[in-house]
């Protein structure tokens, strides 16, 4: 940890006032300290950047393939060792590590595929006679990616896939929370001979994340976090009016109709909440349960949340980990005072765990009403707030009363009725009688307070590539 940072190709010691401290959640101590970098070294990262982007360009797309097929192959071989970091410093399952380094791969791999499918260029009919033009797409220049500590490695391979597939030269911020697992692709890189300046890594609290933000120099940036970082990364972007990306925050509905088979449902209802302990911005963390069910589903369901194994992944069989920073073990809490002040009825859960690392128990609270902070605000924890519906109109009212539109999940044995009411909600991407399964070939990305542009699927690539028309006149 000397040498955390990777600039213009090589590594070096941090310059910043901050020392970083990796935690394993699970026991609440400390596995890594590292200093962070300061504005010095983030301006010659998105120099390196500036300097690199003129010949990685116009790098051969075969080749751009063939390296981002190198990055896919490197994880596979590094598959085990980062499945075991995610567990140690995210505190995740082993299950859900894996499926978070298979996303990283099958990522990679798309966006090679991807560009190898793509004209660059492309011609365009035109009505008007005497004039011939054609399409390109051109990358759009520096990016800045900053990722959050939920999803490490998955989601700085959402943005640093298509950006590189695209042509564009990148610097990558992690983390302070998880600043260890994106060196990888630092490794990477400098195992699989990326021309130096291409793929930029420097680590650091808010300053670090501003200088990044506030540059200059940058063409574009790409943020996923909070809607409060992510209000200051628009600002500091509107100052150059250059183009961002923002996936941030959601308060997602999950909408359980009366035909649904309850054991069912429990388990959609679960996995929507309580994966990474809830820790996720596509949480469905609002359940609207149609009234003829509500009797049956939410005993059952507050049988399963007491029933869920709370534990450290690395050496007990568990369905759910801790929160992954003290941070947020406190704001979960807070959250658990507000609703006993609240008077919120909790049918299970509501405390934190009394025992080493930070955990908290999945909790659960009926008819909570519209008014409650708990409804309206994002927690980021194993926290399930209800309420009953009796007609699908009131379903969808209900579920689009937010700020937020990110996902959503709708539960019917009625396809039709199931296909209606995810047409009519406000949100970026609903499953019907599902886990949340996400494909790379699908888009990610929300509606109002949720965020900016799409990620995944060739959306994603898109938001890397500048549109270009050169028209000719033929006279």
């Amino acid at each position: 940890m000397n040498t955390p940072h990777y600039i213009d190709g090589q590594w070096v010691a941090g310059a910043g006032n901050d020392c970083l401290v990796a935690y394993d959640p699970s026991l609440a101590h400390p596995i890594a300290e590292l200093r962070s970098a300061d504005r010095v070294q983030v301006d010659q990262a998105v120099t390196a950047a500036r300097r690199a982007l003129p010949a990685w360009k116009a790098t051969p797309v075969a080749e751009r393939a063939a390296l981002l097929r190198g990055f896919a192959e490197h994880l596979v071989q590094q598959r085990d060792a980062l499945v075991t970091l995610q567990m140690r410093n995210n505190g995740k399952p082993r299950h859900e590590a894996e499926v978070d380094v298979d996303d990283a791969v099958a990522t990679f791999t798309y966006y090679a595929a991807l560009i190898e499918q793509q004209d660059a260029s492309s011609d365009v009919a035109l009505a008007a006679p005497g004039f011939s033009s054609r399409t390109r797409r051109e990358p759009v220049g520096v990016v800045g990616l900053i990722v959050p500590w939920n999803f490490p490695l998955v989601t700085s391979a959402w943005k640093l896939a298509p950006a590189l597939a695209a042509g564009c030269t990148v610097v990558l911020k992690p983390s302070e929370v998880t600043p260890l697992i994106e060196q990888t692709y630092a490794r990477i890189a400098e195992q699989l001979g990326l021309p130096a300046g291409v793929l930029n890594l420097v680590i650091g609290q808010a300053e670090t994340g501003a200088a990044l933000s506030e540059h200059p120099d940058l063409d574009k940036l790409s943020f996923t976090g909070s809607n409060g970082v992510g209000s200051q990364v628009m600002r500091s972007s509107a100052a150059y009016c250059r183009p961002v990306t923002l996936e941030l925050g959601g308060k997602s509905a999950i909408i359980v109709f009366d035909d649904c088979d309850p054991d069912q449902a429990v388990e959609w209802i679960v996995a929507g909440i309580c994966w990474n302990a809830g820790q996720m911005c596509s949480a469905t963390s609002r359940l609207l349960v149609q009234d003829g069910i509500a009797e049956t589903l939410l005993p059952r369901l507050q049988a399963a949340f007491a029933a869920l194994r709370v534990g450290n992944p690395l050496t007990d069989a568990i369905d759910m980990g801790p929160l992954t920073s003290a941070a947020q073990w406190h704001k979960v809490a807070e959250y658990f005072q507000i609703a006993r002040a609240e008077g919120l009825h909790c049918l299970t859960g509501g405390a934190t765990l009394a025992r080493e690392g930070w955990f908290v128990s999945p909790t659960l609270y009926v008819d909570v009403p519209d008014s409650s902070r708990l409804w309206q605000e994002e927690i980021f924890g194993p926290v399930l707030c209800t309420q009953r519906f009796s007609t699908e109109a009131q379903a969808i009212a209900l579920a689009n009363d937010s700020r937020f539109g990110l996902v959503a999940t709708v539960a019917s044995a009625d396809l039709s009725r199931a296909e209606r009411v995810a047409d009519a909600l406000e949100v970026g991407h609903v499953w019907i009688n599902s886990v949340q399964a996400v494909f790379v070939e699908t888009s990610w990305g929300g509606t109002k307070g949720s965020g900016i542009g799409r990620e995944l699927g060739p959306w994603g690539l898109a938001a890397y590539q500048s549109i270009k028309h050169v028209t000719r006149c033929l006279g």
